[in-house]
C-alpha cells in the first residue's frame, strides 16, 4: 500500500455533474476535457502554482456508483478570484492511497485503473479523489497518471 498524507490544496476549473450508472461518465467526462483543452482553460485560472492539471472527483452523493462532482483545472494559491463560468474548491487535508496508470493514454490506461480501484477493498471516504497530468503525461503513448484516493486511516 502507498498511503501518504496530502496537504489541502485549492483548485480552480470546470465542472461537470455526473454518474457512473449507465456509462454517463464516459460521455460526460470526455466532453469536459473537450472543452477543457479548446477553450485553453488553464491559461484563465488567476493564481496558478503549476500548470499541472488536476481532474478532481468530489461531492459523492454516496460511493462511486451514484452522482459526484468531476473538476478539471489547476491548483492555485488562493480562491478569491475565481473566474465567470468556472469553480473553486478547496480539498482538505487527509490520507491518500496513490496509484498509477501507465501506458498509452489513448488506450484507457486511466479508466481501466479506476476500474481495478473500485474493485479493490479500500476504505474510502468518497470526499474527494484526483489525479494529475504533469510532466509524466506529456508523450501520450507513454504517459504515467498519479491517482489519489481519499482513505480511512
Amino acid at each position: 500500500m502507498n498511503t501518504q498524507k496530502i496537504e489541502a490544496l485549492n483548485i480552480i476549473g470546470i465542472s461537470v455533474r455526473t454518474t457512473n450508472e449507465n456509462e454517463q461518465a464516459a460521455k460526460d467526462i470526455p466532453a469536459l476535457w473537450e472543452k477543457f483543452m479548446s477553450e485553453s482553460t488553464t491559461e484563465k485560472i488567476p493564481n496558478k502554482i503549476s500548470n499541472e492539471v488536476y481532474c478532481i472527483y468530489t461531492e459523492y452523493e454516496s460511493d462511486h456508483t451514484k452522482p459526484y462532482t468531476t473538476i478539471l483545472g489547476c491548483k492555485v494559491k488562493s480562491l478569491e478570484q475565481i473566474p465567470t463560468g468556472m469553480i473553486g474548491k478547496t480539498i482538505e487535508k487527509t490520507e491518500y492511497e496513490k496509484f498509477t496508470a501507465k501506458g498509452n493514454l489513448q488506450e484507457g490506461i486511466v479508466y481501466n485503473k479506476w476500474l481495478e480501484i473500485w474493485n479493490k477493498d479500500l476504505n474510502r471516504k468518497f470526499t474527494s479523489d484526483f489525479e494529475i497530468y504533469g510532466e509524466k503525461t506529456m508523450n501520450p503513448k507513454d504517459a504515467e497518471v498519479d491517482i489519489f484516493i481519499a482513505v480511512e486511516n
